[in-house]
C-alpha cells in the first residue's frame, strides 16, 4: 500500500522521540561512619590526658603535639575584649548581690575612663531597635527606657573599673544564662548581613579573669594534661590578643570558634573549680612559641588516630602543626563516644554545604596522611559538581571530624 507523505513523515518524527527521562531520586539523607571529634590540629586533650595518666608532664605533652616549639615566659597582662553575645537581638544584664547596684554608661568606657554615671540599676534590658541600641533599667519595682546609642558600658561593683562589694552579674540572652565576676560589658550596636544585631563584649585581663573562665577540660582530669590546656589556652588568646574584629567587636569569641569562656561557674565548679584556678596561677605566663612568638596553638578533642596538618584542615600550613600519633583518642576507656561513631545527615544539610539546590551523590576523592578526608565531591540532580576540603565538609555539616567514610544514602 502506498503511504502518503504526511503519513511517512509522522512515522519518522515519532521513530526520532527520545523517551522520557525518569526523574532522579534525591536522597533523603546520607549516612557516615567515623572517628575522632574536632579539626585534630595541634594538642588532642584526649591525648594528653592518656600521656598524662600514663606519666608525662605538661612540657612533653605540649611539645610531642606542637613542632619545634619552645615554652618561655611572657606578659599576659593584656586586656582581652572577649564577645559573650553575637548577633543577639535582645538581652538582660542582672546584679545577684542585693543592694549592689549596676552603671551604665553611654559609650565604650575605655578602662581609664572616667565618665559621668548615666544611671543605676538593679537590672538592665537591652533591645536593638533600628541601628542603635534602646536600654531599659529597672531599680526595685520601677523601670525606665534611657535614650537610645550605638554603645553602652555596664560596670559592677568589686571590679577594676568599679569600687565596691564583690558582685557577680547574670547575663541572660538566647535562652542562655552565665555568670560573671570580672570585667565590664560593653554592647555595641553593629551591622550584620540580617540587619543590626547587638554584639556584647567582656574586658578581662587575659592571665587570670579569662583564663580562670575557659572550660576546655574537665577540670577533674590528671593536672600535666590541665597544665598543657591552661597553657594552650594562654597560647592561644595571646596570638589573638590586640587583632580587632568588627564582626564581633572583639578579639576573641567566648565560644568554640575560639576558646570556651564559661565565666564565673569554671572557677565555682564544685570541687574541682579551685584545681582549675590553680594551675592556670602556677602556670602563670608560660607561653608556647617559635621563633620568640606566640603561635596559635589550635587544640581539639580526639581524633582518628593521627592528628591533621594545619594546611590540610584548613588550606594555610602551620610549621608547628604535624601529624603524629595520638592513640589515646581511640582509647575505649577514655574516649567511648568517640572512638567510633555514626551519623545520619538530612538532604537539606549536605545541599546547604555544598551551596547547591540538591546533591544525589557523594564521592569521597581522597584522604590526607593523618586519615582524614582530604576532598569530598557532590553531584546535583542537574549533573553540577562541587568539591569541597573534607574538615569544611566537616564544620558545616556538624558531623564529628573529617576521619569518616561514607556509609549509605537513604531515599
Amino acid at each position: 500500500m502506498r503511504m502518503s507523505k504526511a503519513f511517512l513523515a509522522l512515522l519518522l518524527s515519532l521513530s526520532t522521540v527520545t523517551p522520557t527521562a525518569h526523574a532522579i531520586d534525591v536522597p533523603a539523607s546520607f549516612s557516615f561512619q567515623g572517628s575522632g571529634y574536632g579539626h585534630g590540629v595541634g594538642l588532642s586533650q584526649m591525648g594528653a590526658r592518656s600521656m598524662a595518666l600514663a606519666g608525662q608532664n605538661a612540657e612533653q605533652i605540649i611539645k610531642y603535639f606542637y613542632k619545634d616549639v619552645e615554652i618561655e615566659p611572657k606578659d599576659d597582662s593584656k586586656i582581652l575584649r572577649v564577645n559573650i553575645g553575637h548577633l543577639i537581638s535582645s538581652a538582660k544584664i542582672s546584679s545577684t548581690l542585693k543592694g549592689s547596684q549596676l552603671q551604665i554608661i553611654q559609650g565604650d568606657a575605655g578602662s581609664e575612663s572616667v565618665i559621668p554615671v548615666s544611671a543605676l540599676a538593679d537590672s538592665i534590658s537591652f533591645s536593638i531597635i533600628g541601628s542603635t541600641v534602646s536600654p531599659r533599667i529597672t531599680i526595685g519595682k520601677t523601670s525606665q527606657v534611657l535614650p537610645r546609642s550605638k554603645v553602652f558600658t555596664v560596670r559592677w561593683s568589686g571590679t577594676r573599673y568599679l569600687e565596691g562589694p564583690e558582685t557577680v552579674i547574670s547575663l541572660d540572652h538566647s535562652g542562655v544564662s552565665q555568670r560573671f565576676r570580672y570585667g565590664q560589658i560593653q554592647v555595641k550596636a553593629v551591622k550584620s548581613p540580617s540587619g543590626y544585631r547587638i554584639e556584647m563584649t567582656n574586658s578581662v585581663r587575659l592571665a587570670d579573669e579569662y583564663l580562670w573562665g575557659v572550660s576546655e577540660m574537665p577540670s577533674f582530669w590528671p593536672i600535666a594534661a590541665l597544665e598543657a590546656q591552661a597553657i594552650a589556652s594562654r597560647t592561644y588568646a595571646l596570638s589573638k590578643a590586640g587583632v580587632y574584629r568588627s564582626a564581633c567587636d572583639c578579639d576573641l569569641y567566648g565560644s568554640v570558634s575560639d576558646q570556651t569562656f564559661l565565666g564565673y561557674a569554671k572557677e565555682i565548679e564544685k570541687k574541682f573549680g579551685v584545681v582549675w584556678k590553680d594551675v592556670v596561677t602556677r602556670t602563670t605566663g608560660l607561653t608556647i612559641t617559635q621563633s620568640g612568638l606566640p603561635i596559635t596553638a589550635y587544640f581539639f578533642s580526639s581524633s582518628g588516630g593521627k592528628t591533621e596538618l594545619a594546611i590540610n584542615a584548613w588550606g594555610s600550613g602551620r610549621t608547628y602543626t604535624q601529624i603524629v600519633d595520638d592513640p589515646g583518642s581511640l582509647d575505649l576507656t577514655l574516649n567511648p563516644r568517640f572512638v567510633s561513631w555514626s551519623r545520619e545527615v538530612p538532604q537539606s544539610v549536605i545541599a546547604a554545604a555544598f551551596i547547591l539546590p540538591d546533591v544525589v551523590s557523594l564521592e569521597i576523592l581522597g584522604t590526607n596522611e593523618s586519615g582524614t578526608v582530604a576532598q569530598i565531591q557532590a553531584t546535583s540532580s542537574s549533573g553540577v559538581q562541587v568539591v569541597l576540603r573534607g574538615e569544611t565538609f566537616r564544620s558545616r555539616t556538624k558531623i564529628p571530624s573529617a576521619w569518616f567514610s561514607l556509609v549509605s544514602v537513604q531515599n
